[in-house]
């Protein structure tokens, strides 16, 4: 049974205390959060004790520390970690600073840290099935891909402040994807972006629509719209063209009941919320941790995927300053 010392009881936090909680090879043992009632509640629910960090890294019953604090808590979290002889699961981004990001990976190298980091749509089983149909060779060889990931509403603004921007913060989860779907490491970043939705993103600073593209040397071409609004729901889809066939995944709906009528069709919405749309994803991410653990693998989307998804946001931020395209090493 591995032991969890779980590090932040707020939304996040509870979602992947709900996947330690299905697991039966896991429990959680601590609960940690700078808010002491939010910790309590949780550790609770779960049969678990609250705990300080320092308890959490110095206990040697603790197998697994999962980092779903505050973004700036994640890259001091990894390395004490890491130093501590724990496996880790950290939510993404690894760091907003991209050099902070490859000093945190060196400690995770030089102490042979297992580290996984929380690109959770990996996981999700319709996106799964795309890149099952992708390696059968049954869509032929990958060419385009295209990806629509659109929220339903904003987030507060103060939350805007602090997330590093759209790049960082929201589209790092679909360079992530890019990369997994396209088998290669984009050499090229182009970035358009606008403030169309709410005037105090813009005035914050950042952006909430935005349409980027990755060229791979082979040619092969990603692209990706965000968007801070859809007021249909909460908007994810896919599309892989390759040279026999295009393999595409539409949305999950609230419910699968269709009217069919005299003046058309008329289906469910998508689901509203990411955490309802990426339940099972959730859940299967958790179990491939436990999986890669007991097998003795290597935990996969690993430290490197984090910084390599990061750098292609670094350099969309950079393409959208100088209006042209940036080179990626």
């Amino acid at each position: 049974m591995y032991q969890v010392g779980l590090i932040g009881a707020g939304r996040i936090g509870k979602v992947h205390a709900m996947s330690v909680g299905a697991n039966p090879d896991a429990r959680i043992k601590y609960v940690s959060d700078v808010y002491q009632p939010a910790a309590e509640e949780l550790a609770a629910a779960y049969g678990a004790e609250t705990a300080t960090v320092d308890e959490i890294m110095n206990d040697p019953d603790v197998d697994i520390v999962m980092i779903c604090s505050v973004t700036d808590t994640h890259a001091d979290l990894i390395v004490r970690s890491a130093k501590a002889g724990k496996a880790i699961f950290c939510e993404k981004p690894i760091d907003l600073d991209i050099e902070r990001v490859r000093e945190v990976l060196a400690v995770v190298k030089e102490t042979r840290a297992k580290l996984m980091v929380g690109f959770n749509r990996r996981f999700d089983p319709n996106f799964q099935a795309v890149k099952a149909k992708i390696e059968s060779g049954d869509a032929g060889k990958v060419e385009l891909v295209t990806i629509a990931s659109r929220d339903p509403a904003p987030p507060p603004i103060d939350y805007v402040k602090g997330s590093g921007g759209l790049f960082r913060d929201m589209m790092i989860h679909d360079f992530d994807m890019a990369r997994w779907l396209l088998g290669e490491e984009p050499v090229r970043v182009y970035a358009s972006a606008s403030s169309l939705v709410d005037p105090a993103i813009g005035k914050a600073g950042d952006v909430d629509t935005a349409v980027v593209t990755l060229t791979c040397a082979s040619g092969r071409i990603a692209v990706i719209t965000n968007s801070r609004r859809a007021t249909y729901g909460y908007d994810q889809r896919i599309e892989v063209h390759g040279s026999k066939g295009m393999v595409a995944a539409g949305n999950v709906l609230e419910n699968s009941m269709g009217f069919y009528g005299n003046d058309g069709v008329t289906t469910a919405k998508p689901m509203f919320f990411f955490l309802e749309r990426y339940a099972p994803a959730y859940a299967a991410e958790f179990a491939s941790l436990m999986e890669a653990l007991k097998s003795d693998a290597t935990l996969s989307p690993s430290g490197d995927d984090g910084y390599r998804s990061l750098a292609l946001a670094e350099a969309a931020l950079a393409s959208l300053k100088s209006g042209a395209a940036v080179s990626v090493g």
